[in-house]
């Protein structure tokens, strides 16, 4: 980003918002985890490799990191597949929650524009997606509409 303000293909840069998982929060806690703990197995880094570039773009750029528990994470996950149609893995799904966390909190973000990129599919981590539904029902439905839709309590 400071390439493109340096440039003039922009004229600021972001805030980066980083959130981590609250088990495996690092640079939230200022140290390293050292048994770090989550359902989102690609943020489970206690020690990050990057962290001293990580902290600097924060800093930089104004922004922060925060953390947000493995219920949000999961709660995030489902918003985006059933009212968006994206399936993300967990970790993908971190900054997804940090935003929605900072709405409960009252952030006003009208009128703003928010990126969050989200990379990893659903499908590399299907075990955990299937573990927060109670029930699923395994049911055989002719291939038309009025069966799918009765299956799906439309009809």
């Amino acid at each position: 980003y400071k390439e493109y303000l340096a440039s003039g293909d922009s004229t600021r840069t972001p805030a980066m918002r980083g959130w981590q998982a609250a088990g495996a929060a690092p640079l939230v806690l200022g140290a390293p985890v050292p048994d770090p703990e989550t359902v989102a197995s690609a943020i489970r880094i206690g020690n990050p490799a990057s962290w001293d570039l990580a902290m600097a773009a924060a800093h930089e750029s104004g922004g922060m990191f925060r953390k947000a528990t493995d219920e949000q994470i999961l709660a995030a996950q489902r918003e985006l597949a059933s009212r968006d149609g994206v399936f993300v893995e967990p970790a993908s799904a971190a900054g997804v929650a940090g935003i929605l966390i900072e709405h409960a909190e009252g952030a006003d973000l009208r009128g703003k524009t928010v990126v969050v990129t989200v990379t990893g599919h659903g499908l590399k981590d299907i075990d955990t997606a299937l573990s927060t539904f109670t029930d699923l029902v395994d049911t055989v439905v002719d291939a038309d509409v009025t069966s799918a839709a009765r299956a799906a309590g439309l009809a």
